[in-house]
C-alpha cells in the first residue's frame, strides 16, 4: 500500500495527524510504503523570527483566540504523547524545511528528517526560517551538517518542493494532513489512530476484490 501524506512542518495536526498514522500502521496487516509531501499553510516570507503567539493573535483576532486555539491543540497532542510548546515556537517560513527533507529523503532518512524538525520546532523553538539551524538539525541526526547548509545555501530541492505544491493544487487539497492512499483514495486530517486503520483496512479489502475480478 502506498500513502502519500502532503503535510507542513509547522502544522501541529500534521505532527499528530503523522502519529496516529504511525500507530495506524503498526496495527496494519499488510505492507505500506509512506511518503511525506511538502505543503505550505502560508508561503509568506518571514523576514525576522515572531513568536508564533504575536504572529496567531495578529492572524485571527487577538491574544485571546490564539491563546485558545494553541491551548486546544496542545491539549490534543498531550493526549497522544506529543509535548507542543508554544510559549517558545517562533512562525517561519516552511519552504527550507521542505527542500531539507527532500535531501534526507535522497539518503533514505526523509520520516527521520521530518520528525526531527517537527520536534525541534515544536518542543525546542528552533527558528525553521534559519538555514544554519536547519543544517545543525540535520546534523542531529547524523546527517552531515555542513553538505545540508551547502544543499540549502544553492536552488537544489526548489523544483520538488514546487512539484509537490503543485500537485496539492491539482488534487485539490486545501487543508493538510491528507492522504492520499495508492493514488485514489483520500483521508483528510488528524484522524485517530482507530479511523485511519479501519479505513487502510477497507482500502485493501477493496483493491484485494478489484484484483481478483
Amino acid at each position: 500500500m502506498d500513502i502519500q501524506v502532503w503535510s507542513d512542518v509547522v502544522c501541529p495536526w500534521c505532527y499528530i495527524g503523522k502519529t496516529r498514522l504511525e500507530k495506524a500502521i503498526a496495527q496494519f496487516d499488510g505492507d505500506v510504503m509512506v511518503t511525506y509531501r511538502a505543503y505550505q499553510l502560508d508561503p509568506s516570507p518571514v523576514p525576522q523570527p515572531v513568536a508564533i503567539k504575536d504572529a496567531m493573535a495578529a492572524k485571527f483576532g487577538g491574544r485571546e483566540r490564539a491563546e485558545q486555539m494553541l491551548a486546544h491543540v496542545t491539549s490534543i497532542a498531550a493526549a497522544d504523547g506529543l509535548r507542543l510548546d508554544y510559549d517558545r515556537a517562533v512562525a517561519a517560513n516552511t519552504l527550507d524545511s521542505h527542500r531539507l527533507i527532500a535531501w534526507a529523503a535522497g539518503q533514505d532518512r526523509q520520516a527521520d528528517m521530518l520528525d526531527a524538525l517537527q520536534r525541534a520546532y515544536f518542543t525546542g523553538g528552533a527558528d525553521l526560517g534559519s538555514r544554519p539551524t536547519l543544517a545543525g538539525v540535520a546534523a542531529s541526526i547524523g546527517l552531515d551538517g555542513a553538505a545540508a547548509l551547502a544543499y540549502l545555501e544553492s536552488e537544489a530541492g526548489i523544483g520538488a518542493v514546487t512539484t509537490d505544491l503543485t500537485e496539492a493544487r491539482e488534487l485539490g487539497i486545501t487543508s493538510v494532513p491528507t492522504f492520499v492512499i495508492d493514488g485514489k483514495y483520500a483521508v483528510q486530517g488528524a484522524q485517530e489512530p482507530a479511523t485511519l486503520l479501519a479505513a487502510l483496512e477497507e482500502i485493501a479489502r477493496r483493491e484485494s476484490v478489484d484484483i481478483g475480478q
